[in-house]
């Protein structure tokens, strides 16, 4: 569809809203508040305290709307987990994107800046981890929907770092960017074991810049 198209059909659809009766347009506006209320209570609960142990009663209170409410939005608490999960994944990939624009052209050099601003997140005291891996741990059954959201986003997260790694010049980009996953998950396992600003995670940096060095036969990244 043409560009001009597009714009004759936001243009209908933006008029077909303004002659909906007002009761109808304040019913999709509340409609939509309360799913954003309820997906900001979700992901506050699920992150901090663990999706088994928070039940959707929690998840209404702290968002400040009735039970009916969530149904109207979420068809079980499943569809919820998932919204949240799905939500999560846009988080993810925007503060992976953020990294990667503070080096611009320099995919070495990005790759460090990662884990650098990873570092500087689990070091913060209300730092909980990776919510996929949190997920995972909880649902063991890897068909639940939860447990998909979980693969998409470790798949794709696979595929950015092998990209990353070929633009960098390693020699075999798939080996290098299996060990900067690995040094990911390190970082996530250490900020719940070890706690926040822990030395592992510190180190972190260094180790990824290690690991590029001697991929891409660089002597230091920096």
């Amino acid at each position: 569809m043409s560009r001009c198209l597009n714009l004759n059909h936001e243009t209908l659809m933006a008029h077909s809203d303004t002659t909906k009766p007002a009761s109808s347009r304040r019913a999709q506006t509340a409609g939509s508040d309360a799913q954003q209320h309820l997906l900001r209570a979700a992901a506050d609960l699920f992150y901090k305290e663990g999706v088994r142990a928070v039940g959707v009663d929690a998840v209404v209170e702290r968002a400040g709307v009735n039970k009916m409410s969530l149904y109207r939005q979420f068809s079980s608490k499943d569809d919820l987990v998932v919204a949240y999960l799905e939500q999560s994944d846009e988080h993810f990939f925007r503060r992976f994107d953020e990294s990667l624009a503070k080096r611009p052209g320099e995919p070495r050099k990005q790759i460090v800046q990662y884990f650098e601003d990873l570092a500087g997140r689990a070091s913060k005291e209300d730092y909980r981890g990776c919510p996929f891996v949190n997920v995972s741990a909880e649902f063991p059954d890897p068909s639940h929907p939860a447990r998909v959201c979980v693969l998409n986003n470790k798949t794709k997260l696979m595929q950015r770092l092998n990209e990353l790694c070929t633009q960098a010049g390693a020699r075999d980009p798939a080996e290098l960017a299996n060990g900067l996953a690995l040094l990911i998950e390190g970082v996530y396992a250490s900020s719940q074991t070890y706690g926040p600003g822990c030395g592992p995670i510190k180190v972190a940096p260094r180790v990824a810049e290690q690991l590029v060095a001697q991929a891409c036969g660089a002597a230091s990244v920096k």
